[in-house]
């Protein structure tokens, strides 16, 4: 059939891209990210440590257990969430089996924090570690966990939750950027986006019940920019637009419903538009107002307000010479954000461009590195 040639030409040009010298790792994203994602374990045994740049070559061998858990001040939290992984592991492997994969599950973790002091473990972690076990087995997981904690993941790795918190900051702004009217319905129902904070810190391997799913998400995920997991995010709830209008405005019903992701997504469809979204409106172009969402929402920033309130004991001049500054800042705002708003409402007709333009898809990713104000928003250290 058709799809079977695709396919065979598919793995043919990733033969080609890992053959290359120097190794062909753009063409590699680009297998990725485009339709159907790696397509096999074995290629992803392969591809995923280049997408990673981690060297397959010299893997040092895996510490014993035992040295590993005693005394160790993460074990019995990682234990208990590794025995509740059980729906993790294919259904119908043996018992046995599965019980060894997760004692390997529970050294890796306890591996990558003993050497990364200053990586903090958190729940949900082991969802992200348990589908690269599963996929490379446990000598080549513990080494790409180990490179991606200490950077795609390294903000959910903090002693606190407030960059997790900055980064889901993006979502709304993302939403109000494709669908203002879904983004103020859900700014009504005041539902905020802690539903999406079990999707991103588990990159959805937690929510989806099907492992090829999980697993086509994790090599757009590792082809991609840290950020690309909240636009994915944002996508699944602009794909449910008409179930969140349709629902009751007020908090729980919204959060419910957003909460309970449906099994039977479109996943490419999803992954080319989140692609899209991106090209459209890149992370830089919404640090601003994601940090205005951050700051609106602290303390700290209502009390300047009411401190410099009380000292003129004129609350209105404050607050309208605040209200202009705000306006000011709007403007500000609107001049760079209303491009891509005009044409929005074509529902984003450019479906698929990341995977046709490929090399523009790349220039995207490849602008990981230099995004947002980094120095404003402290994300990456």
């Amino acid at each position: 059939t058709d799809f079977d040639s695709k396919k065979k030409r598919k793995v043919a040009e990733i033969y080609q891209a890992l053959n290359s010298d120097p190794i062909d790792v753009a063409t590699l994203r680009r297998m990725a990210i485009s339709e159907g994602g790696l397509l096999t374990d074995e290629i992803r045994c392969k591809v995923w440590p280049k997408l990673l740049s981690v060297n397959t070559d010299d893997l040092p061998p895996l510490p014993a257990g035992k040295e590993l858990r005693e005394g160790n001040k993460d074990y019995q939290q990682v234990l208990l969430d590794v025995r509740r992984s059980l729906r993790r592991f294919p259904p119908g492997m043996p018992d046995d089996q599965r019980e060894g994969l997760q004692e390997e599950l529970i050294d890796i973790i306890l591996h990558i924090l003993k050497r990364n002091p200053q990586l903090h473990y958190y729940q949900g972690y082991h969802d992200i570690v348990v589908t690269f076990l599963l996929v490379v087995g446990d000598r080549l997981a513990t080494a790409l966990v180990e490179k991606l904690s200490t950077h795609h993941l390294r903000d959910f790795m903090d002693p606190t939750m407030d960059n997790t918190k900055h980064i889901l900051n993006y979502l709304m702004p993302i939403i109000d950027q494709v669908n203002p009217e879904v983004h103020d319905f859900m700014q009504s129902a005041e539902v905020g986006t802690i539903f999406a904070l079990s999707w991103l810190i588990t990159w959805f391997g937690h929510v989806l019940s099907d492992f090829r799913h999980v697993v086509r998400l994790y090599d757009f995920f590792l082809a991609c920019h840290p950020l690309m997991p909240i636009y994915f995010a944002a996508v699944i709830v602009l794909y449910r637009e008409q179930e969140v209008l349709d629902c009751e405005c007020d908090m729980a019903s919204v959060h419910h419903l957003l909460s309970q992701i449906p099994q039977d997504l479109p996943y490419e469809t999803l992954i080319s538009r989140a692609g899209d979204l991106f090209v459209q409106f890149p992370p830089s172009e919404l640090a601003r107002e994601a940090a205005q969402q951050q700051a609106e929402r602290t303390a700290a920033s209502t009390f300047k307000d009411f401190e410099l309130a009380s000292v003129q004991q004129r609350p209105d001049t404050v607050l309208r010479q605040r209200f202009r500054e705000r306006l000011r800042g709007e403007e500000r705002t609107k001049s760079i954000l209303t491009k891509p708003r005009t044409n929005r409402f074509v529902k984003l007709a450019v479906m698929g461009l990341t995977v046709a333009l490929g090399a523009a898809a790349l220039a995207v990713v490849k602008s990981a590195l230099e995004w947002a104000p980094k120095f404003e928003l402290q994300i990456f250290p």
